[in-house]
This record gives C-alpha cells, sequence and structure tokens, in this order.
C-alpha cells in the first residue's frame, strides 16, 4: 500500500517503520527524513575535515537513504532504535567505502594538498548539517552561515557522547516532545532526561552561555 492517503494517519516513528517493512513507500520516505539529520551528525563525526573537502556528508547520507530503501528487507528490526542502528551501520560501509575509494587511489594528491591551518580535532564542518535543520533558506551552493550561535553548538556537540548529542540535537534544534525523543532512541524517559541533563551540564562548559539560546 502506497497511496497518498496512507501516511497521513502515522504519528510515531515506530508506526513508519512498521509501514515501511510492509511496502509502504511513502512512510519510508518519512521515516528516512526523520533520520537525516542525524546520520549527517555521524558523517561529520565519521570524516575528518580534511576528507570533507572531498566527501560530502550529504551525498553519503543519501546513498545511504537510497541503499536502505533497496536493502529493508535485510531489516529485521521492528523498532526506531533497532532501524537506527541499521542506519548506522550501513552509513559506516559507506563512509569506509568512500574513504578507501577517495583516500587509497588518490593518496598522493592529498598529500599535496595544502593547507595552512591544522585540522582541530573537534572541528565540525557543520554546513552540510545546517543546511538541514528546520527553518534554513540556504541553498547547496554558495552557503552563508550567518547562525554563530548553531555553528558554536555543532562544534560543541561533538565533544559530547554520541547518545547526549543526538538527544539535544532532537529536543533543541529539532524541538521534538520527550516522548518523541525516547521513541526515536528507543531508551526510557529517565534514561533520555538523563542525557539531556548530563549533555547540557557538558555545553555549559563549553559554551558561551550569554551567547547560546540553548543554554
Amino acid at each position: 500500500m502506497t497511496g497518498d492517503l496512507s501516511v497521513e494517519r502515522f504519528e510515531s516513528t515506530t508506526q513508519l517503520v512498521v509501514a515501511s517493512k510492509e511496502g509502504n513507500n511513502d512512510a519510508l520516505g518519512l521515516l528516512l527524513e526523520r533520520y537525516r539529520g542525524y546520520l549527517l551528525m555521524l558523517a561529520h563525526r565519521f570524516l575528518s575535515e580534511r576528507l570533507r573537502r572531498r566527501i560530502d556528508p550529504a551525498d553519503i547520507v543519501q546513498l545511504t537513504f537510497l541503499e536502505a530503501k533497496r536493502d529493508l528487507a535485510s531489516f529485521r528490526g521492528t523498532s526506531p532504535a533497532e532501524f537506527s542502528g541499521w542506519l548506522r551501520g550501513v552509513l559506516k560501509n559507506n563512509v569506509a567505502t568512500a574513504v578507501t575509494r577517495h583516500v587509497t587511489t588518490q593518496k598522493r594528491s592529498l598529500r599535496r594538498e595544502v593547507d595552512g591551518n591544522r585540522p582541530s580535532p573537534n572541528d565540525s564542518g557543520g554546513a552540510g548539517w545546517i543546511q538541514q535543520l528546520p527553518g534554513s533558506t540556504t541553498s547547496p551552493s554558495g552557503v552563508a552561515i550567518r547562525d554563530e550561535a548553531t555553528i558554536a553548538l555543532l562544534e560543541a556537540l561533538h565533544e559530547l557522547p554520541e547518545t547526549q548529542a543526538e538527544a539535544i540535537r532532537l529536543r533543541y534544534m529539532e524541538g521534538l516532545p520527550l516522548a518523541e525523543i525516547v521513541e526515536r532512541m528507543g531508551k526510557s524517559d529517565t534514561a533520555v532526561a538523563g542525557l539531556l541533563k548530563r549533555g547540557l551540564q557538558k555545553l555549559r562548559t563549553i559554551l558561551d552561555q550569554d551567547m547560546s539560546p540553548w543554554l
């Protein structure tokens, strides 16, 4: 069942997972979009600043979406958390393949590349993710990042454990209610609340609270 009317009844991520496994392509499209920001965040984490000049994280995510649609039958889980883990594995494989292709086969050109600044281990290179944030009006070409608070938050998130960063992104950047975050991450209310609390405590030690609207 793939009609447009069918997707309107889905309110939860769990329903989208079930409908997608039943062959509803519209539900699958909606489901994948819910994980775009998460996958972009992971792609930025997995790729160094130097590699991101040659490998666009957004392209890795798009390839992951295509493979997820093609190989959905191999996904055996039923929950959002299981689907998230499955997508993460697909993404990691695509990153590894891209790195092998672009680094191993172009090693010499990478070594000749001139860079006056040594890349920071915490550099987020967050333009690709910022383009996906709600309310963004930037175009893929000629992107001008003007929201310094958002950039600072993106960089700071890279210093947090992955689960804390994802909980904060969902709550404060996507504006999801706690119940939806609990379902999306496959954790209890208490666990998610703890992730948010610890993550915010860590962010307060990193960010200027007068400059950040999330703190």
